[in-house]
């Protein structure tokens, strides 16, 4: 008798839902859940140490993984470099950011540069520590560096390589040497998997031209996703264009995709000396001005369309906490305050409404 009388309530409840409110729960309980929501935050551990305090969109203090947190980022992207000559992005402080943003419920992602330093496609240069090794060597120190980041750190995502559009560890792992290449990813998916087969392995590619041809190459590649980068300066303008290599790249290859990188500026202004990547009308997209608005309009662009890809994962943003940190008048600072998450006077931006 009770489960009766249950059932009826259930069923007065539904019946009195007006049209609209069930029709809003529809969208609400189908709407594409992203699993990558994320944003690089590699100069946090500089930034840190600047004392520079940040505030939220209350003018609170708070610490910018905190504020990235509370607005819905769930993974933070961290490079790491073999032997930098600053200790960031270095090994130890890569695993100590690392075990603080799963200690905030956040998952990481790493981007394993293979290199001492930058690395993307118009440099790949090997760490020195393995400058003239042997080839053979060369495969069992990315295997082995590879293993020791899964074991000690054990990111959720992980990059085997950064825009590696022509291949890495120079010049052996050039893409000239395809083959060779391919050991060497080899090796760093094997270093991986051998630890811990749930980390997702990423291959990354800049842009998405000639994309289909390069992912041609390693088809039989033990990998996990498709991560291509995406800035308009860079990589075209047509919005339409990159939905549509999205869609094809990963119909063709059946491969999760995302964006694995992308910016925006907020404005054209600087706030210190140094030249910024970004400063020119031409450079941006006509339908999303430099301005708060304009920046926070074009990630929910890129949002809406990597949701509308069938096999669409995710977004990442870069430089989300690249701000003037060593000061107004620096000539070496940031190149990317412009189109970072928080404004000049350090308090974060419309944008970040776009992981809620």
């Amino acid at each position: 008798m009770k489960k009766i009388i249950v059932y009826c309530c259930f069923i007065i409840l539904i019946a009195c839902k007006s049209p609209d409110s069930l029709v809003i729960d529809e969208i609400i309980n189908t709407e594409k859940i992203l699993s990558i929501k994320g944003a690089d935050m590699s100069y946090l551990p500089e930034i840190r140490q600047s004392g520079i305090t940040f505030y939220n969109q209350n003018n609170q203090p708070e610490d910018m993984l905190l504020t990235l947190k509370k607005a819905g980022v769930n993974v933070i992207r961290l490079r790491i470099w073999k032997n930098p000559a600053e200790p960031n992005s270095n090994f130890l402080s890569v695993k100590n950011l690392s075990n603080e943003i799963k200690n905030l419920g956040m998952e990481v992602m790493i981007t394993v540069h293979y290199s001492d330093t930058w690395a993307d496609p118009s440099q790949q240069t090997k760490p020195n520590q393995w400058q003239n090794i042997p080839f053979n060597q060369l495969k069992d120190s990315v295997y082995n560096y590879t293993k020791k980041i899964v074991t000690e750190i054990n990111p959720k995502y992980i990059q085997i390589g950064n825009e590696i559009n022509n291949g890495l560890l120079w010049n052996e792992g050039n893409i000239a040497n395809l083959s060779q290449m391919k050991q060497l990813l080899e090796q760093g998916i094997r270093g991986v998997r051998n630890i811990n087969n749930t980390t997702k392995i990423i291959i990354h590619f800049a842009g998405f031209d000639n994309a289909s041809f390069f992912y041609q190459n390693i088809t039989d590649l033990d990998y996990d996703i498709i991560g291509l980068s995406y800035y308009p300066m860079w990589h075209g303008k047509d919005l339409e264009q990159l939905k549509q290599s999205l869609n094809n790249l990963s119909s063709f290859y059946n491969k999760p995709i995302f964006i694995a990188e992308t910016s925006y500026p907020f404005t054209f202004d600087w706030n210190d000396w140094t030249n910024n990547v970004v400063g020119m009308n031409s450079q941006i997209l006509p339908a999303y001005p430099a301005t708060p608005q304009g920046q926070k309009d074009y990630l929910n662009k890129i949002k809406a369309i990597i949701k509308d890809v069938p096999k669409g994962i995710g977004f990442c943003y870069w430089g989300s906490e690249f701000v003037s940190y060593k000061g107004n008048t620096a000539t070496n600072g940031s190149s990317y305050e412009n189109q970072a998450f928080w404004d000049f006077n350090n308090k974060s931006l419309p944008v970040l409404e776009c992981y809620r």
